[in-house]
């Protein structure tokens, strides 16, 4: 091993998979040959692994190799070629069981020992900053031996010589992830793995998470291959993901941040809800995609649940809130025409002014943002726009030739903006009463958000056709549907509108158990708590560059004086450790997932107010 290793390239960073952590005399005698000088070196054991032929309690050199790795000990081990380690430089990690002689031993050359004591009482956060300061401390490189003993048995039970309460193996895998931005890191070991104790596979997966955290790309390296061979249509914030769980996300470099924006009201319920996750892979298991060619035995189920839900006849599942609409604007167009007699090709949809549906050619047609617009003319004729909360505009604009008025209960996009009370009844009122449809885009504000079951329901309105979209995938693939009466929906006929995706059986599993979920749960009357509080904090912090708080439920808005910058304010954050971003009307988004908790929620909240306290100019 110490001879294949010293033969290396001297850039290449190897990964050594074994068995008896014996071999690690091999492994880092080999890297000292090769760079020319001892690495330091972090051990993580459940055991000091320091035992010499004069202490030994059995024979056995598998108690031996850290010591013989110090220069002390039994000549099989202790003789291999190469520089033996610097104490100073090396450190043990989880230690919880050994004998009297391994731990004077290593006292006596200066070793740190961190043991489950002192990880319990600080944190592994802490102490493994401190392990890599004592290995890195030279600058001349170090590496890192992991004993899989050093993991509770309970979660990594695959191993020769199993110690209780040992490291949690997330919590371990987050702190691996710290040697990516390392440029001094010379090699990573893994031992005393037994595959024939992992039947199911278990500690192979964690083995390959825990190589895969410290070993691959750092942020820098990530965002750069994104620029190269990704399209520019998206600017991302500075930061690299690579884990949810509830309310929080980890980046690469494995720092934690509370997500304030929920991917757009996708997340409602959370990162990796597990019945929503165990949903997903046990129907990938069984069946996930036959096209809508065929029936499936999940779909019939999803849509008698979303109607029973929504109290709408019938629903039409597709996959993006993007497809929702245009099934929508198609199901309205074909109403006008069949049902409500206007002429062939004339007939119009109406929208608002700060608008936003999707980015298709058709909906973009809707569109004030002259960015969503610029380039992709033209746009299909029947599109017409009104001011957003005047509802005189929308009597006004109404024609014979109308077959709809699409809107947003709560504009998201356009800045997180809330119309005048009254203002959707007196346009349900104004619809009804010209025969038009009324359409509302509930794809961010439905399932809770707002504080409502839907934001409609603020007003006592019943659309006469619903949009569903994000949460209903509970954050793990996309899901969307338009819902309607069979007075709408049955304008449709086989071939008329489809998606290959769309209702796939993978997709109505997991829809299913959100609405089993938003039943059981009933998230809105956390978020219209909750969202009252954060509004009334961040209002009572008399923030000088904030214009207005406004928003319903957990949709809040944060609108900026112009002097200060939105975007800016998002960036200051994530420093911070609050993930969101701006929209527009420089607006900063607050929307975390609706099953936060009250002190999370809070302490975010002031986060918030003490970074827009110093926000730049």
């Amino acid at each position: 091993m110490a001879d294949r290793i010293a033969a290396l390239a001297a850039d290449a960073v190897p990964l050594v998979l074994g068995g008896d952590h014996a071999v690690a005399a091999g492994t880092w005698r080999g890297i000292a040959r090769r760079a020319g000088h001892a690495p330091g070196l972090v051990w993580v054991d459940a055991h000091l692994d320091s035992h010499t032929a004069t202490t030994t309690h059995s024979g056995n050199i598998h108690g031996m190799p850290l010591a013989a790795l110090l220069g002390e000990g039994d000549a099989a081990l202790a003789g291999v070629p190469g520089l033996p380690l610097d104490p100073a430089r090396t450190c043990i990690v989880g230690a919880r069981a050994w004998e009297p002689e391994e731990r004077q031993l290593l006292e006596r050359l200066g070793v740190r020992i961190f043991d489950m004591a002192e990880i319990a009482r600080r944190g592994l956060t802490a102490v493994f900053r401190d392990a890599l300061a004592i290995a890195r401390a030279q600058g001349s490189g170090f590496g890192l031996s992991l004993d899989l003993d050093a993991l509770d048995p309970q979660a990594l039970p695959a191993v020769t010589c199993p110690e209780a309460s040992g490291l949690d193996p997330r919590e371990l895998a987050d702190a691996l992830l710290a040697l990516r931005g390392c440029d001094d890191f010379l090699a990573l070991e893994i031992v005393e793995y037994r595959p024939d104790l992992d039947a199911d596979g278990r500690c192979a997966r964690w083995i390959a998470e825990f190589a895969a955290a410290a070993l691959g790309p750092d942020g820098a390296e990530l965002r750069d291959k994104e620029r190269r061979h990704g399209a520019a249509n998206y600017a991302p914030l500075p930061v690299v993901f690579q884990r949810g769980e509830g309310v929080w996300l980890w980046d690469v470099a494995g720092r934690r941040y509370l997500d304030m924006m929920s991917a757009y009201s996708a997340v409602s319920f959370g990162h990796g809800h597990p019945r929503l996750v165990r949903a997903l892979t046990e129907q990938a298991q069984r069946l996930a995609l036959t096209s809508r060619a065929f029936f499936s035995d999940r779909l019939p189920v999803f849509l008698e649940r979303l109607c029973a839900t929504f109290g709408y006849e019938r629903a039409l599942p597709v996959n993006t809130g993007l497809e929702a609409v245009e099934t929508a604007l198609k199901a309205a167009r074909k109403w006008g025409y069949t049902v409500k007699g206007i002429a062939d090709g004339e007939a119009e949809v109406i929208a608002c002014d700060g608008n936003f549906h999707g980015r298709s050619i058709t909906i973009v047609g809707f569109s004030s943002h002259r960015q969503y617009r610029d380039g992709f003319g033209p746009f299909p004729p029947g599109l017409r726009r009104i001011p957003y909360g005047d509802a005189d505009a929308l009597e006004a604009a109404i024609t014979p030739r109308t077959a709809a008025f699409l809107v947003e209960p709560i504009q998201g996009e356009g800045g997180i903006v809330v119309p005048p009370a009254g203002y959707l009844a007196r346009c349900a009122e104004i619809c009804r009463r010209h025969g038009v449809l009324l359409i509302a885009d509930e794809v961010q504000t439905g399932l809770g958000r707002s504080g409502r079951l839907l934001a409609c329901e603020h007003e006592g309105v019943r659309p006469d056709g619903l949009i569903l979209g994000k949460a209903l995938g509970g954050g793990l693939l996309p899901v969307s549907a338009f819902l309607a009466d069979r007075a709408v929906m049955d304008v449709f006929r086989p071939g008329d509108h489809g998606s290959t995706f769309g209702g796939n059986p993978l997709a109505a599993a997991v829809g299913t158990e959100v609405l089993a979920l938003l039943a059981e749960t009933r998230p809105w009357e956390n978020a219209e708590r909750l969202g009252e509080a954060l509004r009334a904090q961040l209002r009572t912090a008399a923030l000088p560059c904030v214009r207005e708080v406004r928003g319903r439920g957990l949709l809040v808005g944060v609108e900026l004086d112009p002097a200060f910058s939105a975007a800016r304010s998002a960036e200051c954050l994530l420093a911070r450790g609050i993930a969101t971003r701006d929209t527009n009307r420089n607006v900063l988004r607050l929307a975390p997932p609706l099953v936060i908790d009250e002190a999370t929620l809070r302490e975010g909240a002031d986060i918030v107010a003490d970074t827009l306290s110093s926000l730049p100019r």
